[in-house]
């Protein structure tokens, strides 16, 4: 387990070489190139804006903002879940080369998604503060619910990306997944909307509630978020991520077999 991460730590130049060359590659042959990065997540939050302060009201102050400070994270996750599914299966061309190290194609899924989203940031601040929410000194906490968000999202990466390789069904359950895990984590709500009943399941068994929330503390409510669940989560992530690279390193021997 330890080997895997050391290894990934070993080839961060590699990994920084494949995440160049995905971003370029995104977009090489469109006209708006690299605009489709900060494209993209708008016109997401203009139609879910639309719709749900249109069609379905919902009554919640600066909520173009809201949305926003959760939508881009989510994507950042559900965007390196569903691509990370065939990040080992669909790199033949790779992973048939000597001692290609096969764990850094998930990682630069999550990482390229990651840069996204950090580019995307100050696309999210300029319309924060068009809207009058200023950033405060509680900005100290967001590198570590990224940080966690981080740990989570590769170690989940780690192992879809591993079972896929014989398991190919398991990316379109991966996608079909996320369209329900999306409408179960509080991008267009408040969580406090909710029966008192439904609010701590929804914190305890969604780690991406608690990231999502944790945002939202941090640029929409200005103050700290909730200790509890971002800490416990920080140990499940870490924890988890142990355990995938575990996981990784034990079906890694297969690779070349099943692609």
């Amino acid at each position: 387990m330890l080997r895997n991460l050391r290894e990934l730590y070993q080839y961060r130049g590699l990994l920084l070489s494949l995440t160049q060359r995905e971003l370029k590659a995104r977009y090489r042959n469109s006209v708006l190139g690299f605009l489709w990065t900060f494209l993209n997540p708008m016109l997401q939050m203009g139609v879910y804006s639309l719709l749900f302060t249109v069609y379905m009201r919902q009554k919640i102050e600066g909520y173009t903002f809201f949305v926003f400070v959760g939508l881009l994270p989510w994507i950042w996750f559900s965007t390196s879940l569903g691509a990370g599914a065939s990040a080992i299966s669909d790199r033949r061309d790779l992973l048939t080369k000597v001692r290609f190290p096969a764990q850094v194609l998930p990682a630069t899924v999550v990482v390229t998604n990651l840069c996204n989203y950090v580019l995307s940031l100050p696309l999210m601040i300029g319309l924060g503060l068009l809207l009058g929410y200023v950033p405060t000194w509680h900005v100290v906490a967001f590198p570590v619910v990224l940080l966690t968000q981080l740990s989570m999202t590769v170690a989940l990466v780690y192992i879809v990306s591993a079972l896929n390789v014989t398991f190919r069904d398991l990316q379109q359950i991966i996608a079909n997944l996320l369209t329900m895990w999306f409408f179960v984590t509080p991008v267009f709500f408040r969580v406090d909307t909710l029966p008192d009943a439904a609010q701590a399941p929804l914190v305890l068994l969604n780690p991406m509630a608690v990231m999502v929330t944790s945002y939202q503390a941090i640029f929409y409510e200005h103050r700290l978020p909730n200790p509890g669940p971002l800490l416990m989560w920080m140990g499940i992530s870490f924890g988890l991520l142990w355990v995938a690279a575990g996981i990784f390193e034990r079906r890694r021997e297969d690779f070349a077999e099943f692609i």
